[in-house]
């Protein structure tokens, strides 16, 4: 003799889950009612249990008019019954979303990124001569972090003056005089948390400590 399991993956999807399979089965019902009389009285005991199954819902605006909504969406706009809403769309249900204008920019050192272009041409429109001066050592101080950190290594500040340079169009010029930011990310500072030396020292020094105590007592 064969038994035939009735498993949920052998039944219809659910249409909306949080309702359970119950509620899809009294709404499925409810469509088959010969009269709208019927169907209008026990579509309103549907949407009792759906609110009392959903209570989170109270706090949602106009919580009776989510609730038709769902009704109509379970049964696949399929019921007919006296809303006291407007019946949804059902393509307001599921929009489609916009396609998203990506931005696409030739870049000249990527390294650098955009935004270091987009800083400079800000640079270039300023008017003030000092502004312009701290404002186009601000932008090679970026660039040279920017640089490590894509790089991993070490630059010598009259690379990026001269890339500066380039990126300008001569507009934006710093003398080779000029110190820029000093960094050093192998040896960080003390109190940093990282997987390396900081935190070695820092430990060391704790226990430095410790056995001071310890040889005092």
């Amino acid at each position: 003799m064969e038994i035939d399991f009735d498993y949920n993956s052998t039944r219809p999807k659910l249409i909306l889950a949080e309702y359970g399979r119950n509620v899809q089965n009294m709404v499925d019902y409810i469509c088959t009612l010969p009269t709208k009389e019927e169907r209008n009285r026990h579509a309103q005991v549907v949407i009792d249990m759906m609110g009392f199954l959903n209570p989170h819902l109270r706090d949602v605006a106009d919580f009776k008019h989510k609730l038709w909504d769902h009704l109509h969406i379970i049964s696949d706009f399929k019921i007919d019954v006296d809303s006291p809403y407007p019946i949804p769309e059902r393509d307001a249900i599921h929009p489609m979303p916009e396609l998203l204008d990506y931005p696409q920019h030739r870049i000249r050192f990527k390294h650098y990124g955009h935004t270091v272009e987009m800083m400079i041409e800000k640079a270039k429109r300023i008017g003030d001569l000092e502004k312009r001066k701290s404002m186009t050592q601000s932008i090679a101080n970026f660039m040279k972090m920017a640089y490590v950190t894509w790089n991993k290594d070490s630059v010598e500040d009259e690379t990026i003056i001269t890339d500066l340079h380039e990126l300008s169009n001569g507009e934006l010029q710093l003398g080779s005089d000029v110190s820029l930011t000093k960094l050093d990310f192998k040896t960080p500072p003390p109190g940093v948390r990282t997987k390396g030396g900081a935190i070695q020292q820092n430990n060391n020094g704790k226990n430095k400590k410790l056995q001071k105590k310890k040889k005092k007592h």
